[in-house]
């Protein structure tokens, strides 16, 4: 009876985490990312020095997204994300430079667009494919300045 008991316990365990384990483990997302500043191209302000994005799945099926980045010149920063790919505004934490808010949509499961807000207004519009190895992150941004003009950047991140 006891080990009757002991296995119904564990077959509950498993049914309960088995949702939130494949949604983690099925995000093409998820994972390090690095970025190759050999492949990308910037339009609009100096590359950085370095640039991680680390990309987790939550059990409720949000995404947390971390970015650690050296800039060309300065401190480096460190700030995140935590979202729906659904269209809405989510708050940055810690010190983005560049914006205050982001709304991510899936385009397709390997692909998201990004609008990045500074003060209400777009500051950056993102296209994020991943290749079909999933080895490879590519975001192309339109970036916006204060005067209102426009520049392109293609960042290119390999997975770790």
């Amino acid at each position: 009876m006891r080990i009757r008991t002991l296995a119904v316990a564990f077959i509950a365990a498993l049914v309960i985490a088995l949702p939130s384990f494949v949604a983690a483990q099925g995000s093409p997302f998820a994972g390090t990312w690095k970025l190759n500043l050999a492949k990308s191209k910037y339009g609009a302000g100096a590359a950085p020095k370095s640039s991680t994005i680390t990309t987790k799945v939550n059990a409720d099926g949000s995404f947390t997204q971390t970015w650690d980045t050296v800039p060309a010149t300065g401190a480096p920063v460190k700030y995140e994300l935590t979202f729906k790919p659904d269209g809405k505004d989510y708050t940055y934490k810690g010190g983005n430079p560049t914006a205050d808010s982001a709304a991510y949509k899936s385009v397709d499961p390997r692909s998201w667009d990004v609008t990045a807000k500074k003060g209400g207004k777009v500051v950056i519009s993102t296209r994020t494919v991943l290749s079909a190895d999933g080895k490879t992150r590519t975001a192309t941004q339109t970036v916006t300045d204060a005067q209102g003009k426009t520049a392109t950047n293609t960042l290119v991140y390999d997975k770790q």
